[in-house]
């Protein structure tokens, strides 16, 4: 008899670290990791299994549908903003061959079960694309259906992803003479830059906030490669966490769309460099903006509405800007480092 399992793609990144801690100290959920990397030590005792692999395998999928109950996918593996500039056509195959492969896993996951397999599927704010600075400090917050004209191809891909979604869970093989009726359930959250204490800054456009504080913890000068006057929204990684798990828990019948918006507080660069100076007075960082990356990130909402998010399924962040900081961020920071209160 197959176990019912939580699959898990992208393990090794920073939210699959905390998705993995959550989820595997909770005790009752069987979860399948997989990542291209070997799974961190810290991770595998709450794994009931790791499968080192690449979501392009469409033959180790395949086997995966054999040996498993998939009750749940939390696609979380892809090339981010950056690096997926530097190579944009491989970051496609990743980014949105490798989505339409679990997509077509969940279906086939589906027609076993005779019943939806949710997928959960973390989007971006990149999936926006504003034309110009002004534009973006006149557009206030930004909803979900508004200014989705990305720039950079990670957004296109999640962008991509976010409509493909949603036809394989509403529209799927729809002029079939038999239509498929055993439909995934697929929800999607578009998150803001986010800042982990636990995991090392991974070259994402949004990462200059996490590496600040990640150089001045060990002593080391930073260059900023935005204006100080930057503003992007931000949110705190175990709000990230807890969102995905009350969107995973929330009723269908109470959402009324595929994709939500969430945030937490939006400070500038600037904002962030003084909170990093106020804990670590030594600290040297310099704002050298290079033209490419601030190009994509000016193209970012300063502040995104989540409002919807809130009213479908209770979501509200734990940790705002000051405690994001105070609670969270420095203290961890500083113990991983060893460095001096």
């Amino acid at each position: 008899m197959r176990k019912e399992v939580v699959l898990i793609t992208g393990a090794n990144g920073e939210m699959g670290h905390g998705l993995i801690k959550h989820l595997g100290q909770q005790g009752n959920v069987n979860i399948i990791a997989l990542d291209v990397q070997p799974l961190d030590d810290e991770l595998k005792p709450y794994a009931m299994r790791f499968i080192q692999g690449d979501i392009l395998d469409q033959m180790l999928l395949g086997r995966m549908v054999v040996e498993f109950e998939i009750r749940t996918i939390f696609h979380l593996a892809s090339i981010l903003s950056t690096k997926a500039e530097y190579n944009p056509e491989t970051a496609h195959r990743v980014n949105v061959e490798g989505t339409l492969n679990l997509l077509r896993l969940a279906v086939e996951q589906s027609q076993w079960q005779g019943r939806p397999v949710m997928f959960i599927y973390p989007s971006s704010i990149a999936a926006y694309g504003l034309p110009d600075l002004e534009t973006k400090n006149r557009a206030g917050k930004i909803r979900e259906t508004q200014w989705c004209m990305p720039i950079t191809m990670y957004g296109i891909n999640k962008l991509y992803c976010e409509h493909l979604g949603r036809y394989y869970a509403a529209n799927y093989r729809q002029l079939a003479a038999d239509p498929d009726r055993s439909s995934i359930d697929f929800r999607a959250i578009r998150f803001p830059g986010l800042i982990s204490a636990d995991t090392i800054p991974t070259g994402g456009t949004s990462d200059y906030g996490p590496e600040m504080l990640h150089h001045a913890a060990q002593g080391e000068p930073y260059n900023c490669f935005v204006r100080p006057d930057t503003r992007l929204p931000f949110m705190a990684m175990p709000d990230a966490i807890k969102s995905l798990l009350h969107l995973m828990n929330a009723r269908r019948s109470s959402l009324t769309q595929t994709v939500y918006n969430v945030t937490s507080f939006n400070p500038t660069a600037q904002d962030i460099a003084d909170i990093v100076h106020s804990y670590f007075p030594a600290a040297e960082i310099n704002f050298v903006p290079h033209g490419s990356r601030q190009k994509i990130v000016d193209s970012w909402p300063a502040d995104i509405d989540d409002s919807a998010a809130r009213r479908d399924w209770g979501w509200q962040p734990d940790y705002d800007q000051e405690r994001a900081f105070s609670e969270y961020l420095i203290p961890a920071i500083r113990q991983r480092y060893a460095a001096p209160v």
